[in-house]
């Protein structure tokens, strides 16, 4: 089973098109190829990490939006998402439960080698230092659109960086480690 991150949907935001030169001619475009692209990676049983800025729309679009996404969700919200952001329960087209994390949120996950385990640390906005940062752990962001050189072992994961898909565990792997 594979693992997946990614940040920065902005699901019906009309204003990421031009702001980020997405490269579509509609909100209704863009959105119908997030959803396809996001289904084709994840599968159902999969998790994923959103590193905030889902939608900037309210809570019933937000419901919508995450009934047509597979996987099991997990949301490190942004500065866009509390419009929301509620105590209310959402679901994945997988039938799986949306989770919401904190702000500041920290993984361990196997590495490629399957022998040693990765501390990741997830928060929308990027950090120049973190939780365990001079003792090799990674940090995945987003909130920039590819806007900040990265710093050693951290990530911007925003779709608007790798052609409008979420990344896997393994690709992040080996974007980090060179």
């Amino acid at each position: 089973m594979t693992l997946w991150f990614t940040a920065d949907t902005h699901f019906g935001h009309e204003n990421i098109i031009q702001y980020c030169s997405r490269p579509f001619s509609s909100v209704q475009e863009m959105d119908e190829t997030l959803i396809a692209n996001w289904n084709q990676a994840v599968k159902p049983d999969e998790t994923i990490y959103h590193l905030g800025d889902f939608t900037l729309a309210g809570e019933d679009a937000a419901r919508v939006y995450f009934q047509r996404l597979d996987g099991k969700i997990n949301v490190v919200p942004g500065g866009h998402d509390w419009k929301w952001l509620r105590e209310e329960e959402y679901y994945s087209r997988s039938g799986h439960r949306v989770t919401i994390l904190p702000p500041l949120h920290t993984i361990e996950v196997p590495r490629l080698d399957h022998n040693t385990s990765q501390q990741i640390v997830l928060c929308h906005y990027a950090m120049r230092v973190w939780d365990r940062s001079h003792y090799g752990s990674w940090h995945l962001y987003g909130h920039s659109h590819g806007n900040l050189a990265p710093l050693k072992n951290s990530l911007d994961v925003g779709l608007d960086n790798w052609g409008y898909q979420p990344l896997s565990l393994n690709m992040i792997e080996k974007e980090i480690t060179g």
